[in-house]
């Protein structure tokens, strides 16, 4: 059967579509969450979406549906508990810890939640209903309107909030935006890869990104770029060899990563990581210490 006629059934289709949105919203929201370096706070949410899954599944409620709302509360109480990155990671992990043992209960409620959870830690790519789809669909289509509209001060914020906060950008607000749009992320980027592996889409497109460019608009570009080819190389080769897709697109990514990471001179690599991006907004303050040349 030539390979493209498998995608008249409809579950390919799904796979298909679900795949390119998820991995277009990862690139682009991953690029904020390594240039804030807050990716713990995305590891934390995706075991939080568990939580928030086995606890619908076991009322009988829309699994998807549980996710995000239960993310979305928990992003909220991150944002709110801590303002600054080291009391930030103070809240997140004690959020974490009482949401794993609260999806543990769950789980010890009824062992028809096995099989459940099991999709959820690993994700199920061919198995995405129609209605995960829409709601990937919706999720994505806002994260990336909303992120669009706030993009320069959303920007600023991210490179040097300190002076971003003295030029009169809301910068606690902003964080607790984009702990927002990051637990929807997280949520359709679950359904892809599982809370497992989340940091395959969500983490190292976009870590491999700015390993190659300081410039915002290119490496949001290569992340989402990186992203989309693993998802969609990993389902064909899901195609071909009766393996998780999962383990291929989370296989693909890190191959990436590890060749660009091999591959690009340690100058280089010091040297890009050190740029400020040039779409940086003009301010007469100084920068950060780090990325003023020193004189000769």
């Amino acid at each position: 059967m030539p390979l493209l006629s498998l995608f008249q059934y409809d579950f390919l289709r799904q796979a298909l579509i679900a795949g390119t949105l998820v991995a277009v919203t990862a690139g682009v929201v991953g690029y904020f969450l390594v240039l804030r370096q807050s990716t713990f706070a995305g590891h934390a949410l995706a075991h939080l979406g568990f939580t928030g899954a086995t606890g619908a599944a076991l009322i009988g409620a829309n699994v998807v549906g549980g996710m995000v709302l239960f993310t979305l509360a928990a992003a909220l109480v991150m944002g709110l508990l801590g303002d600054r990155l080291r009391g930030r990671d103070v809240a997140i992990g004690s959020v974490l810890a009482f949401s794993m043992g609260l999806g543990n209960l769950f789980l010890s409620q009824s062992t028809r939640l096995t099989s459940r959870a099991t999709s959820v830690l690993f994700g199920d790519l061919l198995a995405i209903s129609a209605d995960a789809t829409l709601v990937v669909l919706a999720c994505s289509v806002f994260v990336l309107l909303a992120i669009a509209l706030a993009y320069r001060p959303l920007l600023f914020a991210s490179i040097d909030p300190v002076i971003a906060e003295t030029r009169g950008v809301p910068v606690r607000l902003f964080g607790v935006g984009f702990l927002l749009l990051l637990a929807l992320a997280v949520t359709t980027a679950t359904l892809v890869v599982g809370v497992l592996l989340i940091f395959a889409l969500l983490v190292t497109p976009a870590a491999t990104a700015q390993r190659l460019t300081a410039r915002p608009g290119a490496a949001i570009a290569l992340s989402v770029l990186f992203a989309v080819s693993s998802v969609w190389t990993g389902l064909l080769l899901a195609l071909l060899v009766p393996w998780p897709p999962s383990f291929f697109i989370t296989a693909l990514s890190f191959g990436i990563y590890l060749l660009v990471t091999v591959g690009l001179p340690a100058g280089q690599r010091r040297r890009r990581s050190r740029l400020l991006p040039a779409s940086l907004p003009a301010t007469d303050t100084p920068t950060r210490p780090e990325v003023v040349k020193q004189p000769r």
